[in-house]
């Protein structure tokens, strides 16, 4: 099994950036798909950038060409880069690794962008 732990939320103004982080640890191999959701308060978690394998990153309409994801690194870590955030990117961010094996997910951690 493996576990992520997501950090770098907080409280930014319109227009700020954020970098989040997800930290994996077990074991990482044979990877279907890894990304960032996130869910707004009422509404479904949403995908926001999702690499499957042999793929390129996949955007959500609502963020290409302010948030960037590139997968993971060497040390077992994803980061996702939001630039000029928006009121409506408020929410709880959630990574997640996808292999035959197992679906993970993190605990979340709350970006709240003010306007």
């Amino acid at each position: 099994q493996v576990q992520l732990v997501e950090s770098g939320g907080g409280l930014v103004p319109a227009g700020g950036s954020l970098r989040l982080s997800c930290e994996a640890s077990g074991s990482i191999f044979r990877i279907n798909a890894m990304g960032w959701y996130r869910q707004a308060p009422g509404k479904q978690r949403e995908r926001v950038a999702v690499i499957s394998a042999g793929s390129s990153t996949n955007y959500a309409d609502s963020v290409k060409g302010r948030f960037t994801f590139s997968g993971i690194n060497g040390k077992n870590t994803m980061y996702l880069q939001m630039n000029s955030l928006k009121p409506e990117d408020t929410g709880v961010y959630y990574c997640n690794l996808r292999t035959p094996f197992y679906d993970a997910w993190g605990q979340g951690t709350q970006v709240t962008v003010s306007s």
